[in-house]
């Protein structure tokens, strides 16, 4: 029948079959009509996709000013932070402590181990402000001391563990008992010159650093007890002894004595004679000192 042979000529498209004489595959029907298809935003039917919550945040201007107010409050707070922390910790006067180079620590060590080699003991100054440590080998610093310490104490567990005696309890208690020993040192000489009434620019920091040299000896004692025995120990020992008795009294009669050295006062003066004498405890009390915290780690 004509009716019929013309609808068979007519093939029924099948989904998911492509024309035979077709390249590409029409997807754009699938895609519009399929069943959970994307769509863009924007589209008919559907409303336009909002910005994300932190771009409306921004472009709001009383975010804007909130976001300002709490930088505000923020710059203000580190400022006060800052200031508080410089009043009980001066940040400013340490940085000037830990101003030395390669140089200078070279320097200050042979200075520490053959004191007797040196002349000039003034400290030099700059529109009365003292010159950093790294220009001036008669400054005090602070580094020299921190890294003495920190070495003395592994030393101290290496001298332990020689022995079959470490213990990290032990080794807690050598730091602590050495770092008591330095700030009773600290306290009783700043009462001892409150109570002599000198006026002077000893600082607590230079103190600290002036008692923390002789941290450099005791490394050296223990080290040569460790190769040599006690012998080495004592040999070397007491030539460090010997020489930050030396290098103590040189450097604090220039700080203790400024005073009555600008007046004029004659030395033999009673207050002066306190001064001298407290020049002498100081000086000598680091041998012992030296002797007391090292004795029980050569064997």
């Amino acid at each position: 029948m004509p009716g019929l042979a013309s609808k068979r000529r007519i093939p029924v498209s099948q989904p998911g079959m492509a024309d035979p004489h077709q390249l590409f595959d029409d997807t754009s029907s699938t895609q519009s009509r399929g069943y959970g298809a994307q769509r863009a935003p924007g589209g008919l039917g559907y409303p336009a996709a909002s910005a994300t919550p932190q771009a409306a945040f921004l472009a709001d201007p009383v975010s804007n000013m909130a976001m300002a107010y709490g930088s505000s409050l923020a710059a203000q707070g580190k400022e006060l932070v800052d200031k508080n922390i410089d009043r009980f910790i001066p940040v400013t006067k340490l940085k000037y402590y830990f101003a030395v180079d390669t140089m200078y620590v070279g320097r200050k060590l042979g200075l520490l181990f053959f004191p007797y080699l040196h002349q000039d003991w003034e400290v030099q100054y700059q529109q009365d402000t003292p010159v950093a440590p790294r220009f001036d080998v008669n400054a005090p610093d602070l580094y020299i001391p921190a890294m003495a310490f920190i070495t003395y104490v592994l030393v101290a567990g290496l001298a332990l563990g020689t022995q079959d005696r470490f213990s990290p309890d032990l080794l807690g208690l050598q730091a602590s008992s050495a770092l008591a020993w330095l700030t009773l040192e600290v306290v009783a000489i700043l009462l001892s010159l409150y109570l002599v009434t000198v006026n002077t620019d000893l600082t607590t920091i230079d103190l600290v650093a002036f008692l923390g040299y002789k941290y450099v000896g005791m490394i050296g004692g223990v080290l040569m007890g460790l190769l040599f025995g006690k012998i080495g120990y004592y040999l070397v020992l007491g030539w460090c002894c010997v020489a930050i008795f030396v290098f103590m009294i040189r450097t604090l009669r220039l700080k203790i004595l400024a005073e009555a050295a600008a007046e004029g006062v004659p030395v033999r003066g009673a207050r002066n004679q306190l001064r001298m004498y407290l020049t002498m405890a100081v000086a000598a009390a680091q041998p012992l000192l030296m002797y007391w915290l090292t004795f029980h780690l050569v064997r």
